[in-house]
């Protein structure tokens, strides 16, 4: 597939093909579903913790006498049927990991890639550099390349002009080629590759 190459101005000054294997790869749905559950359920904490009656800071002592006072009858307040009592199969600290193979993540990426490339949401940049971070810059820079609004920036390693001229842009995100996930790829509409930032691409994934 072969893709024109922008200046930060918006005209093409070259072309160049992507590698089929990365960016022409068969697009598969239930793969990048997989990747993505995934990654999301690896980002939780799993802190998560409710008190059973035996943790419940209340006193042992019997609430009321057995018998007389025409109720049922209880032994403690820390009941998970009184209000203030311990709960009952509450949520407990655990891990929410999930492993997936590495050929499966790299196809999952190749595949969100590749549905990149076939609707044409890939601009590829020669570079970009920022003498300053100017959120007004950056906004011209996507407006000359055709990138709209939802945008994912990938950078070929970290700079904090960049990072900080798109940070104040709610639908514009910036990263490193080398963290590329699927999660990003699917939640931005346009993808913006500089060529360096490509070749890290290429190096991972071909």
């Amino acid at each position: 597939m072969v893709v024109p190459v922008l200046d930060m101005t918006g005209a093409q000054i070259d072309e160049i093909e992507l590698q089929d294997s990365i960016f022409g790869a068969p697009i598969n749905g239930p793969l990048m579903h997989q990747a993505l559950v995934r990654q999301l359920a690896n980002a939780r904490a799993g802190t998560h913790k409710a008190k059973t009656r035996s943790e419940n800071n209340r006193s042992k002592a019997k609430w009321y006498r057995q018998k007389g006072t025409g109720r049922a009858r209880h032994g403690s307040r820390n009941a998970p049927i009184f209000v203030g009592g311990g709960v009952a199969h509450g949520p407990l600290p655990r891990s929410y990991e999930k492993r997936m193979p590495r050929k499966m993540r790299r196809a999952a990426l190749c595949s969100a890639l590749s549905a990149k490339a076939a609707e044409a949401h890939i601009v590829v940049l020669d570079r970009l550099e920022l003498e300053a971070p100017k959120t007004k810059q950056m906004v011209s820079i996507l407006k000359n390349l055709g990138a709209g609004e939802s945008v994912l920036i990938l950078l070929p390693e970290k700079n904090e002009t960049v990072t900080l001229s798109a940070r104040n842009l709610p639908k514009v995100k910036t990263l490193m080629a080398s963290y590329l996930n699927v999660r990003d790829l699917l939640q931005y509409d346009k993808l913006v590759i500089s060529l360096a930032a490509l070749e890290v691409i290429e190096s991972t994934l071909g």
